[in-house]
């Protein structure tokens, strides 16, 4: 149960997706141009086949139509991975599914952070692809050291980030101050770096 004073995990992770495409638009000219590309698809479709608009007028889907349904990070080591869930666990999202990537010749296994509720997912649907690196099959040893070498001077995290994910699991949650920071912060892991370290 979710004290009084704290925003709900839902709706810090529909604010998190909102803000994730406005950086995502901002970083990535083409994204702007797909995000129209399906805007004018799903307007096509919806007039085209009345039957496809009354259903989703039924379930409550059109409403959430144009909502961002998913991200993806990769990242380097079991404790990014491990502070990751942390995080996505502010957002009231957790593991769901395991994929092994490693049959299609990539050194990787994945899950997919999610709610997992309805109610939670009517409120924002947004999941997050998550893949780590798995460096035991990077089978040339100078190319493995580089890679562990570059990830052990990296942090992908904010301390500001890291601070209020240690606030939410203590309190119970994050007020409104809180979950705004937490947000912003949240949100660099996911921006572009030109740089791992």
């Amino acid at each position: 149960m979710n004290h009084p004073n704290f925003v709900s995990p839902d709706l810090i992770r529909q604010r998190f997706s909102k803000a994730m495409s406005d950086m995502y638009r901002v970083e990535v000219p083409l994204y702007v141009a797909l995000m129209e590309l399906v805007e004018q698809t799903n307007r096509h479709v919806l007039d085209s086949d009345p039957q496809v608009a009354r259903q989703l007028n039924s379930t409550g889907e059109i409403e959430r139509l144009d909502l961002e349904r998913h991200g993806a990070i990769r990242v380097g080591t079991a404790a990014e991975l491990a502070t990751l869930a942390r995080l996505f666990a502010v957002m009231g999202m957790q593991p769901v599914g395991y994929y092994d990537l490693t049959p299609a010749g990539v050194p990787v296994h994945s899950t997919a952070f999610r709610a997992v509720h309805e109610e939670a997912l009517q409120v924002s649907p947004f999941r997050v692809f998550t893949s780590l690196l798995r460096l035991e099959l990077i089978e040339d040893p100078e190319l493995r050291a580089f890679a562990q070498s570059t990830l052990d001077k990296r942090s992908i995290f904010t301390p500001t980030a890291l601070t209020l994910i240690d606030c939410a699991e203590t309190q119970g949650g994050l007020t409104e101050a809180q979950a705004r920071d937490f947000v912003v912060h949240a949100l660099e892991t996911f921006r572009w770096h030109h740089s791992a370290t």
